[in-house]
């Protein structure tokens, strides 16, 4: 096996060569450089791993992360804290070792890293090969055991919660209970009462004391879904939460403390949000430590099939169904199609397509995706691979009436109408209502 070469960046004489001392001694092959600028002599893609010091002479240590791309980097400093381990994530670190560092607890990070670089970290229920969902996968295994807060943001349908369980999952908080809220879905009137529980008496109908979610998760994990939608004085509340820790029922004055880990989700753009005064700013700022983003399944090409596969499998075997197959203009929609419902609208859509399926094939009907939006995407994609080259050359200026025009009347002459729908990647009911719109009907003598 091919020994892994790693990047020594520190200014220190004595620390780079009694840490390249060291790392030899485990096999590693070892450059040494005492700047970013010195470091930047090097092609950085030839490195399994790049260790910087934060501070160095000239730009910061942390200024190399984005010239190394996929290669992870390991910050150290002298000047260990939160804040400084923190902004180095935020940054893009792979990961933050103190000075003076133990040798053994060094090693174990590098040798995890170089793992990780060859095999990304695979997290339980997540599915998914794309760059953007490996390194949110990275992400989650270095942000975990922090125990700060965690931003989610991602549009509705791409999987926020389980990304706040997989968080949970690997804190130093999983053997406590995570308590989960969607935020949108409490009246703003009950809201205070469910986060922070009430006294007898504290308003009308509330016959008896109640633990608030917030004294339910101490020690544990709160994970407040659509946050955007809290009310403004649950927002101050919920800042003292995170400030004092502490937490004060409604109708009460007295206090108690609790240890709570907040991880927060939205859809919603908060800076802009607290911009028009509908968000606190200074909730804002302790919500948004570390922000993971989650792509809309639209931008996740690669991993569309992959999902909808596993979806099928899952509701065949769910529903005591032999194992079925999408046709080829399925998949054509399938692969197509925006989903802006995300992973839930096709997870609902397979799912509906299975209950439905009364043969061994799925066909694009049962989908129920084919709305004008949806099919005007299809169609485009579809007809722009198989009308003839000459047109595609063409294709700005042609609208899709005259995509569908072209390619209909060039091959129904030898294409039933089942064959042109499955080309088309859309039913036979479609077809059918667009040759009506369009004034393009079939002719008898022709196939049918």
């Amino acid at each position: 096996m091919s020994r892994q070469k790693i990047l020594i960046v520190e200014d220190e004489i004595v620390i780079r060569t009694s840490l390249k001392k060291f790392l030899e001694k485990q096999s590693f092959l070892i450059e040494e450089a005492e700047s970013l600028k010195a470091a930047l002599r090097f092609n950085l893609q030839d490195f399994a791993l790049i260790i910087t010091d934060l501070r160095l002479p000239g730009p910061s240590g942390t200024d190399i992360i984005k010239e190394a791309m996929e290669v992870p980097v390991l910050v150290m400093t002298s000047y260990a804290s939160v804040t400084s381990a923190v902004d180095a994530m935020k940054l893009g670190a792979a990961d933050y070792v103190a000075k003076p560092f133990d040798y053994q607890d060094l090693l174990s990070k590098v040798k995890t890293l170089i793992e990780e670089k060859s095999h990304p970290a695979i997290i339980e229920g997540m599915l998914g090969s794309c760059e953007a969902i490996l390194d949110l996968m990275r992400r989650i295994h270095k942000v975990a055991p922090t125990g700060t807060n965690v931003l989610i943001q991602g549009e509705s349908g791409t999987g926020k919660e389980l990304v706040a369980k997989a968080i949970h999952k690997a804190s130093h908080q999983s053997g406590h209970n995570m308590i989960s809220l969607n935020c949108a879905a409490i009246p703003d009137t009950l809201i205070e009462s469910e986060l922070f529980g009430h006294e007898k008496g504290a308003f009308t109908g509330a016959t008896n004391a109640r633990v608030g979610l917030i004294e339910a998760a101490d020690g544990g994990t709160l994970f407040l879904d659509e946050i955007g939608e809290l009310p403004l004085e649950a927002q101050a509340r919920l800042l003292r939460v995170l400030q004092e820790g502490e937490v004060r029922r409604v109708g009460s004055v007295a206090t108690k403390k609790v240890s709570v880990r907040l991880i927060a989700a939205t859809h919603r753009n908060l800076k802009e949000l607290t911009q028009r005064g509908g968000f606190r700013e200074d909730l804002y700022y302790r919500l948004n430590v570390v922000k993971l983003i989650l792509p809309p399944l639209r931008d996740r090409n690669d991993d569309i099939t992959t999902l909808a596969d596993h979806f099928l499998k899952l509701n065949c075997d769910q529903l005591g169904k032999p194992c079925l197959s999408f046709s080829p203009s399925a998949q054509n929609v399938i692969q197509s199609y925006r989903w802006p419902g995300n992973i839930r609208e096709l997870e609902n859509a397979i799912e509906r397509a299975v209950i439905l399926c009364e043969g061994k094939t799925i066909s694009p009907d049962l989908l129920s995706v084919d709305s004008e939006s949806g099919q005007e995407t299809l169609l485009k994609s579809t007809l722009a691979n198989n009308i003839e080259k000459p047109l595609v050359d063409n294709e700005d200026n042609l609208s899709l009436e005259d995509y569908f025009q072209k390619f209909v009347l060039e091959h129904q002459d030898s294409m039933t109408e089942t064959e042109l729908a499955q080309q088309l990647g859309i039913s036979r009911k479609s077809l059918w209502q667009r040759r009506q719109k369009l004034n393009l009907p079939r002719e008898r003598s022709r196939k049918l």
